[in-house]
């Protein structure tokens, strides 16, 4: 589960605010008006602000779409994104109508994006990277949403936004205005996991690691020892691939190990307080050389994939389930995608998740202090920005049990294309105990009646279905994924949970936006980061550590560190 997309718009503020302020209630405009918020029309008219309210007349919304293939299989073949049921029943609702400036295919997002930004064609409703979101808000590209929020937010929109004490929207500010709606989860999602398989475990022998002497151990046998048992030399220990800390089977927890926090993923450096109370960069102290010199001899022995510096994730993902690799660092959502291909393809396959190992039993996750990699924006000149925090609240709202039935994936809705979406920021959680209250009291439907219903009923009926071995709504693995990576107290957010209560975890201190230094050096460094350490793991001398070290400084990176400690200097403590 990926975080996921940003988004954008543009507009004259203190002309936008004047018409505004003249005209009639947002219920009565229309796409065409003046530009101005609804929340200023209220206070004209003294009508009470509508959360879920329908417009008079149509109001159009303009977005982009990054996107990849429904993730639920029972979804029409062939559905496009403009035809996503999610649309017309927003239509149907709120009278609000989404318009496409463009779609593509998620790989050609970022390019695609750019460009956008680059000639200021930008649609109404923007999904932002931190670093995107950056260089609008100093365009003055971004519309103040304090008050479209403070007149139109849900209940449950402000309980989910509040949830931190406001800590998250208060990143997104700037004097006092909110410039953004972050989409922020429970930071443990983050938290690295190592997910094995058993049946190799127990065809030959071998007890699941505590440490990674341990793991050394398993991986070599994985690798030398048939663990298929099919009599070939076709396995490998460690699942790995190109970019060696991004979102998905990478590296970050085999670091994690070491004692090492180089990243908290997506290449994002990651900063460690030190003795003094000073931050510093994980990326370049003594633990990673360490960690390197193991992944130099995992390489040399076939551990790792001789050709893992050439695959992608989409590569890494066929190894892993074509049963050619039977171990993979990662989060907690595996089991949803792609373990649970791995499990309709072979029936044998049995994966656990576990603790990470350490040097002398378990290790130690890095876990960020704020976990938001997207938010959502407004172009300044959208006549209606109360109109995205209406939509906002529409997505949670048919997620409550009185829509059970009425939004499936069977009748074209597909959810991962619907934007803009917030998440209740402990999803998740609330997933995992409801689920297992409702299992403990023995109940045989859910009874919860809250905006959390659909997805707790979603996954108390997977586990329900794959213990019976129904598959007439999901696969073995799709019911396997959805509970094991949920709800079960040996799968991914079980383990997670463990790692949080027993302090198994170092935090990731930095969490404000991205400093000048990194805008606009970032990519250079982390260029510096993979070439060097892909070089060192295929066999270069461990020595070309210490010299990447000087040149990371050199480029940026004592500047980066600078500004990091200025930034934290200002936090209070």
């Amino acid at each position: 589960m990926k975080w996921n997309k940003p988004w954008k718009m543009i507009l004259v503020a203190t002309m936008t605010l004047s018409v505004l302020s003249a005209c009639s209630s947002p219920a009565k405009d229309s796409a065409g008006s003046s530009p101005q918020t609804s929340s200023k029309e209220e206070k004209t008219s003294d009508a009470p602000p509508e959360p879920l309210g329908k417009y008079a007349d149509t109001v159009t919304v303009t977005e982009v779409l990054g996107y990849n293939p429904p993730e639920d299989p029972r979804t029409p073949k062939g559905i496009t994104p403009d035809q996503n049921a999610y649309l017309k029943d927003l239509k149907d609702m709120m009278n609000i109508e989404v318009k496409y400036k463009w779609t593509v295919p998620n790989s050609q997002y970022e390019q695609k994006f750019s460009l956008a930004m680059a000639s200021a064609d930008l649609p109404d409703i923007l999904e932002l990277s931190q670093k995107d979101f950056e260089k609008l808000k100093n365009q003055g590209m971004l519309a103040d949403l304090t008050q479209a929020y403070n007149d139109y937010a849900s209940p449950e929109l402000k309980k989910y936004m509040e949830s931190d004490g406001g800590f998250a929207m208060k990143t997104f500010s700037q004097d006092g205005k909110l410039l953004a709606m972050p989409a922020f989860e429970d930071p443990f999602l983050s938290t690295q996991l190592l997910w094995l398989r058993k049946d190799w475990l127990d065809a030959l022998k071998l007890q699941p690691p505590k440490t990674m002497d341990d793991l050394d151990k398993i991986a070599e046998a994985f690798t030398k020892n048939d663990p298929d048992q099919n009599g070939k030399s076709d396995t490998y220990g460690v699942a790995l691939q190109k970019n060696l800390f991004f979102w998905g089977y990478d590296l970050r927890g085999f670091f994690n190990g070491f004692g090492a926090y180089p990243s908290d993923g997506n290449n994002q450096t990651a900063w460690v307080k030190d003795s003094g109370g000073k931050l510093i960069p994980g990326l370049i102290q003594p633990e990673v050389k360490t960690a390197l010199g193991k992944l130099q001899s995992w390489y040399k022995d076939g551990i790792l994939d001789k050709e893992f510096a050439l695959k992608d994730d989409t590569k890494t993902v066929e190894d892993i389930v074509a049963g050619k690799v039977g171990i993979v660092y990662g989060e907690w959502w595996y089991p949803n995608f792609p373990l649970n291909n791995s499990v309709d393809k072979d029936p044998k396959a049995d994966w656990i998740a576990i603790q990470i190992p350490g040097l002398d039993g378990p290790g130690k996750s890095l876990v960020p202090k704020i976990r938001s990699g997207k938010a959502f924006a407004v172009n300044k000149s959208m006549k209606h920005p109360e109109a995205a925090i209406k939509m906002l609240n529409y997505y949670i709202e048919v997620g409550k049990k009185k829509y059970q039935g009425k939004t499936e994936a069977k009748d074209g809705f597909v959810y991962n294309w619907f934007n803009p979406r917030i998440y209740n920021p402990a999803s998740i959680d609330t997933i995992y105990t409801e689920v297992n209250k409702a299992l403990d009291a023995k109940q045989t439907e859910i009874t919860l009646d809250d905006e959390n219903f659909k997805d707790v009923e979603r996954v108390f009926k997977a586990r329900n279905d794959y213990l019976s071995g129904n598959t007439e709504t999901g696969s073995k693995g799709v019911n396997w994924g959805l509970y094991f990576s949920r709800a079960a107290k040996d799968g991914g957010w079980g383990t997670t949970r463990k790692i949080k209560e027993s302090g198994a975890f170092v935090n990731n201190e930095f969490y404000g936006l991205p400093t000048e230094a990194q805008v606009e050096k970032g990519a250079q460094l982390d260029k510096l980061m993979q070439e060097s350490f892909t070089k060192i793991i295929m066999g270069a001398s461990l020595d070309e550590f210490d010299k990447f070290v000087q040149s990371w400084k050199s480029l940026g990176g004592d500047q980066v560190t600078q500004e990091v400690n200025d930034w934290y200097g200002k936090q209070e403590k």
